[in-house]
């Protein structure tokens, strides 16, 4: 059963970043829908996966992370959003950010 999880590692402190609201969008040409939205626990994960089973589908997705708040003052990020195409819908994708307030960067996990 496929499914979609993430985290959040917050580089320049070297530890989960906690309480980040992320949504996912579900990109089907020009327009996205809201398919999921979830907050960061204190590991820097979500509770559940975002999608999993039947939810997950072989389209394009997008991944919105919400840093404005938890980067306070010191940031310069606000909303980072990071887009990926799921080719199999059965296999577990583990998209994390990793992020400084100056910049971040991602990869699939596993």
């Amino acid at each position: 059963m496929g499914k979609l999880t993430t985290h959040v590692l917050d580089t320049a402190q070297g530890h989960p970043g906690a309480g980040i609201p992320i949504e996912l969008y579900r990109l089907e040409g020009e327009i996205g829908t809201l398919v999921a939205s979830a907050k960061t626990n204190r590991d820097g994960r979500t509770d559940a996966p975002l999608l999993e089973g039947e939810k997950l589908r072989t389209v394009t997705y997008q991944l919105v992370f919400h840093m404005g708040a938890y980067f306070k003052s010191q940031g310069f990020l606000d909303v980072v959003p990071i887009r990926f195409t799921i080719a199999d819908a059965g296999a577990h994708y583990h998209v994390p950010l990793l992020c400084s307030p100056w910049s971040y960067s991602t990869y699939r996990g596993s």
